[in-house]
């Protein structure tokens, strides 16, 4: 089988329980526009697009509380499934103007730290997210050139940075006539009804 092609990441599902607040931050503040807005009683769904190809959603639960704050990449004991997550930024200024833009709203914002093939600023969203915004280092292209830098690497490290055939079962296509799709918010979203309306 041929590989897959990712294009990025599609969208990272997040929850809040103030949906006006996470527009309030991720739209007015952040600058992402808002690109859609599903819901019905007791839930909404929006979604704010990042890059061309790139969007970051919200699931609102208003029973839901904010995750406590602990560090970024900072280990924790107990159930957990989520640290932090970057976002790319194009340029290296763009990481002090989000500091400066953070910290006006009166939200704490790290200092910029170089990691080598990234500068990295950190915050937290209204939610208790944490966030990075990442600038990567044009001279240190990591996909171009990989590095290992750890001192203790295990075995499966060691095989490299590429994927490892026959590591698993070769996967049986699923035949045309079962490649079913399933109704969910698609015949709502692409009535022209839907579009925005502008006040």
């Amino acid at each position: 089988m041929k590989p897959v092609r990712y294009t990025g990441i599609h969208h990272l599902a997040l929850v809040t329980q103030d949906m006006d607040q996470t527009i309030r931050f991720w739209r007015d503040l952040l600058g992402l526009p808002l690109v859609v807005a599903m819901g019905r009683p007791g839930y909404r769904h929006y979604f704010f697009a990042l890059s061309e190809h790139d969007t970051v959603a919200f699931f609102e639960w208003p029973q839901s509380a904010p995750v406590p704050e602990k560090d970024h990449g900072g280990p924790i004991k107990g159930p957990i499934a989520f640290d932090h997550v970057s976002f790319g930024v194009a340029d290296r200024h763009a990481l002090w103007d989000l500091k400066a833009r953070l910290e006006a709203a009166g939200f704490w914002a790290s200092e910029v730290i170089d990691h080598g093939f990234v500068l990295s600023l950190y915050a937290f969203d209204p939610n208790g997210i944490a966030i990075e915004f990442s600038y990567a280092v044009p001279e240190m292209d990591v996909r171009r050139a990989p590095r290992l830098m750890d001192p203790n690497p295990s075995v499966v490290t060691l095989e490299g940075p590429n994927p490892q055939p026959h590591v698993w079962p070769l996967p049986q296509p699923i035949p045309e006539e079962d490649r079913q799709v399933y109704p969910g918010e698609g015949e709502k979203l692409r009535n022209p009804e839907s579009l925005w309306k502008t006040l």
